[in-house]
């Protein structure tokens, strides 16, 4: 078996690692493969016969460019373009302003002390399903709809994928509130879980900005054995397998659904834990639905940079808005918005 290292263009998050892997381990020649986030390189190992590296790394490329990713024997030099900044940083913004504006006027209400409402939610499944963190929940619909188009049946499939995940996202959600219900949460024991929701929140949004590789050392992710069994179920074709693979999302490595996940455990309710992932799973509902139904994908857009350093830089004004409140909730500064 030969080895070879290859560096690796559009990995962004822990679901581009799950991604990857799983693409290319399918690979009839191929017995291992490894996916670096940090140093954006694969490793695999299998039987390549004489083939050269440069034509080992377009096969990758062939497997992973419709996620995104091309894979070369040298290392790619990735531009930051900071100008992006000159159009995103007015939009996040005039956002910003706009939901302060909407919070006073009483006209709205998605932030409340201490508390996530189901509008809050709602928004940040909106703001997941657009990022580079939903990829693999987008590489699922694309893997799955591959195996059912060869049977003629491509609407049911997806109908069946998103009641599944619509549902899991609810009765979890609701197991995770009730599983709170069993620890009594001081109110430092509800600091420190609001904290660790706004930090959780504030490292996404660096990551979002794809300036600061950093920080993709800090961001959490899912078990691999789970997740990894999560995608694997997407490539069994049986009727019920888009709705399994619809429940098993709620396991793979997002890390807005974890933060909204570790969020769900302070409520303490299965009620209130069930609205939360219900809400945050209708606010992806929309642009995964394009991605069932379409060819669409941000990722592939001209001004891809703008997109999602805006959204960075909106998730780190939550986090903000979210470590603020947390600080106020125990009397540590005065609050600077009435909500």
């Amino acid at each position: 078996m030969n080895t070879y290292t290859f560096h690796i263009k559009g990995m962004h998050c822990n679901a581009c690692i799950l991604l990857t892997e799983s693409e290319v381990q399918d690979l009839p020649h191929i017995s291992y493969v490894k996916s670096d986030l940090v140093h954006h390189t694969i490793e695999v190992g299998g039987e390549f016969g004489d083939r050269t590296s440069e034509a080992i790394a377009q096969e990758l490329t062939d497997v992973l460019l419709k996620h995104g990713y091309t894979v070369s024997v040298e290392k790619q030099v990735v531009e930051k373009k900071w100008s992006d900044f000159l159009i995103a940083v007015p939009i996040a913004l005039g956002f910003g302003v706009l939901f302060v504006l909407l919070q006073k006027l009483g006209l709205v209400n998605l932030v409340n002390t201490g508390t996530v409402s189901y509008g809050t939610a709602f928004l940040i499944g909106i703001i997941a399903s657009l990022s580079t963190c939903m990829a693999v929940v987008g590489g699922l619909v694309l893997s799955m709809s591959a195996t059912f188009a060869r049977e003629g049946d491509k609407v049911k499939p997806q109908i069946l994928f998103h009641i599944g995940r619509l549902i899991s996202f609810f009765v979890l959600g609701g197991v995770i509130g009730a599983l709170g219900a069993a620890f009594t949460l001081n109110a430092t024991a509800t600091f420190v879980l609001s904290l660790l929701i706004g930090l959780v929140m504030l490292v996404l949004g660096i990551n979002l900005l794809d300036v600061f590789h950093w920080s993709k050392k800090l961001q959490p992710s899912m078990p691999k054995f789970l997740a990894k069994r999560a995608y694997g179920a997407s490539k069994l074709n049986h009727s019920l397998t888009p709705f399994l693979v619809g429940i098993a999302t709620f396991f793979l490595p997002c890390g807005f659904t974890q933060a909204m996940q570790i969020y769900t455990l302070g409520t303490g309710s299965f009620l209130n834990g069930a609205l939360t992932m219900g809400s945050f799973a209708l606010g992806t509902l929309p642009v995964l639905g394009l991605v069932s139904f379409s060819s669409f994908s941000i990722k592939n857009g001209k001004y891809v940079g703008v997109f999602f350093k805006t959204a960075g830089l909106v998730v780190i004004l939550f986090a903000l808005f979210n470590l603020m409140n947390s600080l106020v909730a125990i009397g540590i500064i005065q609050p600077v918005f009435s909500f």
